[in-house]
């Protein structure tokens, strides 16, 4: 069927996680907590990394990178599904939904990436420690965050290009609290099965790609960790297992609602609202509550500017014996 789609359809509605008028007032100050938490937890690991000069390396410089993706991954999404939870008419207008479809899968595409680049950067640290700050300089990790970023917007465009131009005249009812790819497609006024099958194909390509370049790495971590000393092992065993669980809880939503579609409305709603939600909620809290060095950071930077008569006499009991430990404790 032929025809510009934005003057037949210009805007969608949505249907929501819930119809009941209390269970939605519920889930409204649910997730409204729960964004807020999203939200301040990721600004507080992005504040100690930048002002904390303790955690100046490759690894903390790329947390503070996946913490932004995080933020932005749930910004997406998650304000419109909150501010909907109030409202009786659910609508959502032709480019705001086409902006979702492309951020979602353009932010999705980068984080996937961003975890093959942490992944790589543990096997470097633990499988070549002596050459880790040699092929882990600035420029390096840099350049790997800009090819994240890179590939996540040329994974975005290629769903907005194919999706902005297909014919819309109805129905308009997408049975999501956002505007979904799959649902999206299913909207137009075509046999839509074959391209629903490229586009999954194309989000499996990086999905599964991503997925198998992740369980190299960390076999090969785990091969390495398995022969080091008992302490540098337990060290390495917690940060990679940390890694392991956000890769897993991000993932295999992902999989589940694009690569192996299950075709269960409540089920790939669960998995929606997992990886745009919960998936941000435990990264800073697996990253901060299990990681000793972000636990001192924090120690040190409510010491510097919520405590500084505290931190002055720790600085006068404490000798300084180098520049860099000057400039830390400053």
């Amino acid at each position: 069927m032929d025809g510009g789609n934005q003057s037949i359809v210009s805007e969608f509605i949505l249907w929501g996680l819930a119809n009941s008028k209390n269970l939605q007032v519920l889930l409204f100050v649910m997730f409204l907590i729960l964004y807020l938490f999203i939200v301040s937890g990721n600004i507080v690991i992005l504040v100690l990394i930048t002002t904390d000069c303790h955690l100046h390396s490759p690894m903390y410089f790329l947390l503070a990178n996946l913490s932004f993706v995080d933020m932005c991954l749930s910004s997406n999404t998650t304000p419109k599904m909150i501010s909907d939870f109030l409202r009786e008419s659910k609508t959502i207008s032709f480019a705001g939904c086409m902006s979702q479809v492309f951020f979602s899968h353009c932010i999705a595409g980068g984080e996937m990436v961003l975890l093959v680049v942490m992944a790589y950067d543990r096997y470097v640290a633990i499988c070549k420690p002596l050459h880790y700050l040699t092929i882990m300089n600035l420029k390096r990790c840099t350049g790997l965050v800009l090819i994240s970023w890179t590939t996540g917007f040329i994974h975005g465009i290629s769903y907005f290009v194919v999706v902005v131009q297909l014919p819309f005249c109805g129905p308009k009812e997408i049975d999501s609290f956002f505007c979904d790819m799959p649902l999206v497609i299913k909207l137009a006024c075509m046999d839509y099965h074959d391209l629903n099958t490229l586009m999954n194909a194309e989000c499996g390509v990086v999905a599964v790609t991503c997925f198998i370049l992740l369980l190299i790495s960390y076999t090969y971590i785990l091969i390495t960790v398995r022969q080091s000393s008992k302490a540098g092992a337990s060290k390495a065993l917690s940060t990679c297992s940390a890694h392991i669980t956000v890769v897993m809880i991000f993932f295999l939503p992902c999989i589940f609602i694009y690569v192996w579609p299950l075709s269960i409305t409540w089920l790939d709603k669960f998995l929606a609202v997992f990886y745009s939600v919960f998936t941000p909620l435990l990264n800073p809290a697996i990253y901060t509550l299990r990681n000793k060095e972000m636990k001192n950071a924090m120690k040190r930077f409510i010491g510097k500017f919520l405590v500084p008569n505290e931190i002055h006499n720790i600085k006068k009991r404490v000798p300084i014996t180098s520049d860099k430990e000057t400039d830390c404790m400053k």
